[in-house]
């Protein structure tokens, strides 16, 4: 994997997407929870094409800051982009943004995993 490499997650902010339908909040604004998971969504797209057929990631970390708000209709991208590979542990720097700039940054790690083990581990 290619350290550099990036990717980026574009969503719309909706009414399910505020604070005030996912419960993080009581305002028609873009939820932290929603934008955290359009920067896990990024994260985990920039390296699943260079993952082995059976392999995928999964998120173990995440420190982030919203730090502006987004209003429903605002188009927000989360750009991830992988700053350390150490075995199977991926480190990524994450930025979000609307129409008006920088909303989010985010430090996370991710791990590559075996999905079919993964999932036994449920039963």
């Amino acid at each position: 994997m290619n350290i550099g490499k990036t990717y980026t997650s574009e969503a719309v902010v909706t009414l399910d997407k505020c604070a005030c339908s996912v419960g993080s909040g009581d305002l028609q604004v873009f939820a932290t929870p929603a934008m955290v998971a359009l920067m896990e969504n990024a994260a985990m797209l920039c390296v699943a094409t260079e993952l082995e057929e059976g392999s995928t990631t999964v998120g173990s970390a995440i420190s982030s800051t919203h730090l502006r708000p987004s209003p429903v209709g605002a188009k927000v991208c989360a750009t991830a982009t992988l700053t350390a590979v150490e075995g199977r542990k991926l480190s990524f720097t994450i930025v979000a943004s609307d129409e008006k700039g920088v909303i989010g940054e985010a430090e996370h790690t991710r791990f590559v995993v075996d999905s079919a083990k993964f999932m036994a581990k449920l039963q």
